[in-house]
């Protein structure tokens, strides 16, 4: 790993160890580089604010934890991890949620659950006359839907388990892909 990567890792630790008992808003980038004994010059190199860095964890943490999830078979799998990296990053995310961060929450989960289903739409219309611009479409409809319900169930508390959250979601759309692009197939854009 290069030098770079572990500055960027230690600025995220402090940050996430910070939002456990400080709003966001409250964290200055003073605050940040006393935590981890680095200097101003040192956190303005790697990033431009704290929203930058904010942004940057979301990307490096979760993002590519859910690559290989990416089929029709395994898209499940996929929210899962989603779920379980919430929870186990519960007061981060929800400082997140309730700041002016919380565009980075919501382009984070935009980005990994468009990045999922995607994936899965690509698969199933791999041998369909679907135009890309249908596909894209297809693919951010169930995005906005299944963040909303990501962004609902931890304003709710996390009190449903995800497990139960994704099984009443496989059962909802369950073919709903497959006629989604069928509707689509060979239409003029």
């Amino acid at each position: 790993m290069s030098n770079s990567f572990l500055t960027k890792k230690a600025l995220a630790q402090s940050l996430k160890s910070l939002m456990e008992h400080i709003p966001l808003n409250k964290i200055s980038v003073k605050h940040l580089v006393d935590d981890c004994g680095l200097n101003r010059q040192t956190f303005y190199y790697h990033f431009q604010d704290i929203f930058d860095l904010l942004g940057w964890i979301y990307k490096t943490e979760a993002v590519e934890s859910i690559a290989q999830y990416r089929s029709y078979s395994t898209w499940t799998d996929g929210f899962y991890r989603i779920f379980c990296y919430i929870e186990s990053n519960k007061a981060f995310c929800y400082n997140t949620l309730d700041s002016l961060g919380r565009n980075h929450l919501d382009a984070y989960l935009y980005e990994v659950t468009n990045d999922l289903i995607m994936g899965v739409i690509n698969e199933l219309s791999s041998n369909m006359t679907v135009s890309s611009e249908d596909k894209r479409f297809i693919a951010n409809f169930y995005t906005l839907a299944f963040t909303g319900l990501v962004i609902q169930w931890l304003r709710d508390g996390m009190k449903e388990q995800p497990k139960q959250i994704i099984a009443k979601l496989s059962e909802l759309i369950e073919g709903n892909f497959l006629k989604a692009l069928h509707r689509y197939e060979d239409k003029p854009s």
